[in-house]
Order: C-alpha cells, then structure tokens, then sequence
C-alpha cells in the first residue's frame, strides 16, 4: 500500500529521519504511488545524501549525472559519487572509475579508474569488473596481464555480463592468460551473443565460418553475422557482404553484398569502402560509376589503405585517356565472363593483366582466390594480389 507507505514515510523524512528521506526520495524517483517527479526525489535525496546516507549520496550524484531534477552537472556528481564511495558505495565506486576514465568533470586517469573499479569489483559489481578487465587487458593506468584480465572477466561472465562473456571467450580463442581452447571460447561467446551483443554475434559467426570448436558452417556463420549487421556493427555487415559475394551461405547476390557494404562503408569501415569502390568500377550489383568508385577508394585510402590508394591511381589515369586501351577492353571481357560464371576465361584474361601490374585485373583477381571461384581458395593468394 504505497499511500500509506508514503504517509509514514512523509512523516519520518520531515522530522530528520534519514533513511525515511531516501525511502520517499526513490518513492518520487521510481513514481510509486506518486506521479513521478525528479525534483521531489532530488529534494529528499539531497536531506538524506547532507546527513551521510551513502546511498542518498549516490543517488543525488546520479541525478546531476544525468541532468534529472537538476541541471546536469558532473562535477557536482562527482562530489558526491566520491562521498558515497569513500563510504564504500558500490555502485558509486564503479561510476567515480567510470568518470576518471572518460575524463568527465575530472581530468582523464587511469590510475584513479583502476582504483575505485577495482574497489567496486571486489563488492562483485559485474561492470567494474568488466573494465578492470579491460585496463589489464590493454594496460591502461596498470601494466597488461593478460591473466588478470581473464580473473576479472570470468568473474563478471559468471554474472551474466555479456560484454565480459565475449571477453573471456576471446581469450580462450587467442590463447591469452589461459591455454587456447575452442570449445570454452564458443561456450562464452555463444552465451554473449545470445544476449544480442554485437561483437560477438560476429566472433561466433567467425568460429562457424572457420569450423573452429564446432563443425564449419556458412549458414550458421551467415545467421549470427546478419544479427549482429542488423544491429549496426560494421565488421559483421562487411563479413555478410562478403558471403553474399561469395555465394557462401548464402545465394549469390551482388546487388545485397552493395548493401551490406554500403551500410559499413558509410560508418568508416575502410575494406568495406574499398569494396564498395570495386563494385562501382565494375558495375557490379551497382550501375557503372567511375565517380562514385572516386569516393568510396578516396575515403579508405585516407584511412591508409594501400589498396585503395593504387585504384586512385589507376583510375585516374583511366579516367584521363577515357579507357580507351586494349587493357580497358579485355577487363570488360573478363568482368563479363565473371557474369557469365565463366571463371576459367576470366582467369585466363585477368591473370596476364595482372602479372603486368593492372590493378583491376589485381584486385579481381584476389577477390576469386578469397572465395575460390575459378581457382583453389587461397587468402595469402588474394592478399598477395590485392597488395601488388
């Protein structure tokens, strides 16, 4: 009964009772048997928080953190995030970390995130943990360990975090802090992907498409890229636009593997714009655009990709002459007889242009060692071409 709960509660709060003013300021906050009002909830947080309520001092902190009730304000939040942690306040502990560690309304330091993250970890908070995790991992304000990374991730995935859990089941898939091992790396980073984390919908189409701790399966590998693509994560929509290039996985289709790449190529992702530049100069699943093939393989050369960078050249130079030349000729040929899933004439084309040096002729010819099309599957072959 929230109204009556409210009455002793008002009751209390107004003759100084403390933990009755924190009671009535969650009461305000949450909007339990009162319409919600963030400024009623700040009113008592603060009364409570002034007489050294750990937990009204945490609360109060996280109202000026996030500007409910009052303005936004993170050195105020600060102020009392450090007073409830001193206290040993959890949760406060781990947001005082969280606050040194972005920089927000104190100078970024590692070392005073280490510190109260480390102290909230300990209290078994699974978020602290997580990026105490983290800190080892890359040696940020600590020196790397990797197995104190393990130690802190373990913890927090045996809570259910699931960013933890993809952490750990990376770490038995690298081998780092503890022995390699594929099946403990796909039981973590399957219960992580389960929960709809991004990077590891795409770790655990990863493990699927190399048959690493589970029999390989394209389809099953398309599955968890497309969920983790359909939430945005760039890496996974340029994988699933190489499936679709492939035919792996799924039917081949040149105009999704635009879409996928497009969608990756617009968030930075320099291989997906470098592809995504190929597929205009080829016209391929896209109308023919010399202009538009400019643009993507500017963008990923600004990023250093090296690839990209010769393409520019070469179609620069293209460009100037209006592909005029013998070798503008036989590119199209082979192009076509790709079309035509005619891979053994389009080698014979490409292959001789190639070992002269045509970059198109390259590039395409790396793209059929990377899905096996008219020549055995060979990555360090593709690689080896599209490097020239």
């Amino acid at each position: 009964d929230y109204e009556k709960a409210i009455k002793w509660y008002r009751l209390a709060a107004e003759q100084g009772e403390a933990f009755a003013q924190l009671l009535l300021g969650r009461i305000y906050y949450r909007g339990q048997g009162v319409p919600q009002d963030y400024k009623e909830a700040v009113k008592w947080y603060r009364l409570a928080a002034e007489q050294g309520v750990a937990q009204a001092q945490f609360s109060l902190g996280a109202r000026y953190d996030k500007g409910q009730g009052v303005p936004q304000d993170y050195e105020k939040a600060i102020k009392w995030y450090r007073l409830a942690a001193e206290q040993g306040q959890e949760q406060a502990q781990y947001n005082l970390g969280y606050k040194y560690a972005k920089g927000q309304g104190v100078p970024e330091d590692y070392k005073e995130a280490f510190k109260w993250w480390r102290l909230a970890a300990e209290q078994g908070v699974a978020q602290a943990q997580n990026f105490l995790g983290r800190l080892y991992h890359f040696g940020k304000g600590i020196p790397q360990d990797s197995k104190e990374a393990f130690k802190w991730w373990r913890l927090a995935a045996e809570q259910g975090h699931a960013e933890a859990q993809n952490f750990l089941g990376r770490s038995y898939h690298d081998g780092k802090g503890i022995p390699q091992d594929y099946k403990e790396a796909l039981k973590w980073i399957r219960l992580s992907a389960e929960q709809g984390y991004a990077p590891a919908q795409l770790s655990l189409g990863l493990m699927y498409d190399k048959g690493q701790g589970v029999l390989e399966d394209s389809k099953e590998a398309v599955k968890w890229w497309r969920l983790s693509a359909e939430q945005g994560y760039a890496p996974a929509q340029f994988n699933l636009g190489l499936m679709y290039d492939k035919g792996q996985g799924v039917l081949e289709d040149s105009k999704e593997a635009v879409k996928w790449w497009r969608l990756a190529a617009e968030q930075g992702h320099a291989k997906a714009q470098l592809m995504l530049g190929a597929m205009y100069s080829f016209g391929k699943g896209v109308a023919q655009d010399d202009k538009q093939a400019f643009k993507w393989w500017r963008l990923a050369a600004e990023q250093g990709n090296t690839e990209a960078k010769g393409l520019l050249d070469l179609l620069t130079k293209q460009t100037n002459s209006n592909k005029t030349t013998i070798t503008f000729q036989l590119m199209q040929q082979a192009v076509k007889a790709i079309e035509n899933k005619d891979y053994k004439k389009a080698l014979e084309i490409l292959k001789p242009l190639a070992e002269q040096g045509e970059a198109n002729a390259q590039v395409i010819l790396g793209e059929m060692y990377l899905s096996g099309k008219g020549v055995p599957q060979d990555d360090k072959q593709a690689v080896k071409w599209w490097r020239l």
